[in-house]
């Protein structure tokens, strides 16, 4: 007769504990109100579709939104990271924390990839290409083969150092093999009304804060930057269309995530219920007044997306050489 190993025993007695821990976790959730910590400030187009979401599962999930804007969205994706892994603590949390920012900083203390599980995919925006009127372009191909005649001559403004601003301008330059000098400001309105002034001449951000301006007759729209055209603003072509660079694609992308290790049980409960949010009209009202397209599906969708997008932005923030640190 073969005798199993103590250890094995052992190790045989442990995993079932864990295992039966988490599912009698998974059982009784809820028990008490989740934290959504949110990575942008109160009012922004992070809190918006956070407080929408948690006020249609009033009855299903008490979520407490909690804004921690700091440092990019990094200081809220690793307070969840290094929370407890039981579904009371959620990060929503975007494109620049989750993928722009380890290629950003030298030392940063998570790993999106490794220390946070995803749950849904919430939703996103393009970024809007306007320009200048007097610049006298009405297309991205117009743009193009204006810069590539004055390379150096023309400059965009961008939210920031390491923004989705400033790197979607930095992926067009590399794809169209231009250059064009960047000029950071302190938030889009500044990035906006510098260009309006005309003392900057191209700007990537959101048509919400542009459309005062293109009503003005000082900024023109060229493009949006993702693959589709958006279906808020169906009439603005891409990019690809626009200037021909095929495959251009840059999407201001956010969703919620959990830290790693968080039983699936209660990942696939939180998914469920945010995925009937976005599916009401309660909250895909808000979310188009805000110009923001709802997503949703499975936590796979979501870790796929963060993945190809961290493989995407890397290359090109590397190229740039654009660091936070």
């Amino acid at each position: 007769m073969r005798t199993v190993p103590t250890k094995t025993l052992a190790l045989a007695a442990a995993f079932a504990a864990v295992t039966a821990c988490a599912s009698a976790l998974a059982q009784n959730f809820p028990a008490k109100p989740i934290r959504l910590v949110v990575s942008g400030a109160a009012g922004g187009s992070l809190d918006i579709p956070a407080r929408a979401v948690a006020n249609r599962l009033r009855d299903r999930l008490t979520m407490i939104v909690e804004n921690r804007p700091a440092a990019g969205g990094t200081v809220a994706v690793n307070d969840v990271a290094k929370s407890a892994p039981d579904g009371y603590t959620l990060v929503f949390g975007f494109n620049g924390p989750l993928a722009y920012a380890p290629f950003l900083f030298s030392k940063l203390p998570y790993d999106p990839l490794r220390d946070l599980t995803p749950v849904i995919w919430m939703g996103g925006q393009p970024f809007t290409l306007g320009v200048s009127a007097s610049l006298g372009v009405n297309t991205v191909k117009e743009l193009i083969e204006l810069l590539r005649k004055n390379p150096g001559k023309y400059n965009y403004a961008s939210l920031g150092n390491g923004s989705g601003s400033h790197l979607t301008m930095e992926l067009l330059k590399t794809g169209s093999r231009t250059f064009i000098v960047h000029i950071p400001y302190n938030g889009a309105p500044a990035a906006a009304a510098a260009v309006a002034a005309g003392d900057a001449h191209a700007t990537f951000q959101a048509s919400s804060v542009l459309l005062p301006h293109v009503q003005s007759g000082r900024i023109k729209i060229l493009a949006v930057s993702t693959r589709e055209r958006f279906p808020l603003t169906p009439e603005v072509p891409t990019i690809a269309e626009s200037g021909g660079l095929k495959d251009f694609d840059s999407d201001g992308w956010n969703g919620i995530l959990a830290p790693a290790g968080t039983p699936r049980e209660i990942v696939l409960r939180i998914n469920r219920d945010i995925n009937d949010a976005l599916a009401s009209s309660e909250v895909r009202e808000v979310l188009t007044r805000a110009q923001i397209r709802p997503r949703g599906g499975a936590p796979e969708v979501f870790g796929e997306l963060i993945r190809n997008e961290s493989r995407k932005w890397g290359p090109v923030i590397k190229y740039t050489a654009a660091r936070l640190d």
